[in-house]
């Protein structure tokens, strides 16, 4: 497995990370088989595992920690992230400095581990004060809880913010970003991997197979269904035009890696590891089947004459349907941010 330098941080990763999702409650709940497809990633060369703690609840987090107690826990890069609540107290949620300090003992306890090598800020919370949030994080990393922290899925101007307040503050610094990435998702390229790159932070994009679309399993003639539609159906359901839109590029896509002579799994993980910007992509697999495919990503360098048809079909910097950016402003989420009270 080839190796990246994570931004400048000096850390070296696997080309691919994987992600662990999909072990427990929300994909495979078989947990010993979920710790052999964790435990086959690492014998092909992976040496990057990312998790969550709202994945199905806690519970990604012990079946990695579980596979992680047989093996050399120093040679992996830990990440797990924080922000989405867990359960229904009002405050077991969000980036204030009380919830960060509380939920990353748990993530430890979780995991079986004393640190943590890259804890990520889940998503922006803009009731809460960067700074708060830089300052308890920074103590973790002073405390020795954790090595480094990052964002997910923050747009370009809250990465800017929190790289000045962290500055002017004297806070250690977000040094990585974990955003959405994929053919059919290109919006970031717009400002948030530029962005990335004059800071020096190292980019780990989520759902490079597009949460299933590029996956091989959508096309012409195929059943064009997943298993996630129920949980988020304005990404999925083909009665909304720009999943329907999705769907015809996936053909035009998959006609173009037949001429390549490559998956379209392929296509889709080399496409995202082609830009300077990406140190890893992460990988999401439920199956032993769903993970063999993706290993061999890394040794595929796509030609020139690939990448622009790619351009052609999908337009660097859009995304087609902008469910799929993963985070909105509640500016726009919100219509009393949009109206004058009467």
């Amino acid at each position: 497995m080839k190796l990246r330098t994570l931004g400048n941080t000096g850390v070296t990763v696997s080309q691919l990370c994987l992600g662990a999702m999909m072990f427990g409650a929300w994909g495979n709940t078989d947990h010993d088989d979920s710790v052999r497809i964790i435990h086959r990633a690492l014998d092909a060369g992976i040496n990057f595992i990312d998790t969550a703690d709202v994945y199905s609840a806690g519970e990604s987090e012990a079946i990695v920690g579980k596979a992680l107690s047989s093996v050399d826990r120093s040679r992996v890069v830990l990440a797990t992230k924080a922000h989405a609540p867990m359960g229904d107290d009002p405050n077991a949620q969000g980036n204030s400095r009380r919830w960060i300090v509380a939920e990353c003992e748990n993530s430890l306890r979780r995991l079986g581990t004393d640190y943590i090598d890259l804890y990520q800020i889940h998503r922006p919370d803009e009731k809460v004060d960067i700074d708060d949030t830089l300052g308890a994080l920074s103590d973790l990393v002073h405390a020795g809880k954790i090595r480094y922290f990052g964002s997910s899925t923050f747009p370009a101007e809250q990465i800017v913010e929190a790289q000045w307040v962290a500055e002017r503050r004297g806070r250690e610094r977000f040094r990585t970003e974990q955003p959405p990435y994929s053919i059919l998702v290109r919006g970031i390229e717009r400002d948030v991997l530029p962005t990335a790159l004059t800071y020096g932070m190292g980019v780990i994009p989520w759902s490079p197979l597009a949460g299933g679309w590029l996956s091989g399993r959508f096309g012409e003639g195929k059943d064009n269904t997943s298993h996630r539609a129920q949980r988020v159906p304005g990404r999925y359901d083909l009665g909304i035009p720009a999943n329907r839109q999705k769907l015809e590029l996936v053909i035009e896509l998959s006609k173009l890696a037949d001429e390549a002579g490559l998956t379209m799994i392929e296509l889709a993980l080399a496409f995202v590891l082609e830009h300077p910007a990406v140190t890893a992509a992460i990988i999401g697999p439920r199956t032993m089947e769903q993970l063999e495919p993706q290993l061999s990503a890394p040794d595929i360098r796509l030609e020139g004459a690939v990448l622009d048809r790619i351009d052609e079909i999908v337009a660097p910097g859009t995304n087609v349907n902008s469910e799929d950016a993963g985070w909105k402003p509640s500016a726009l989420t919100d219509p009393r941010k949009r109206r004058r009270h009467h």
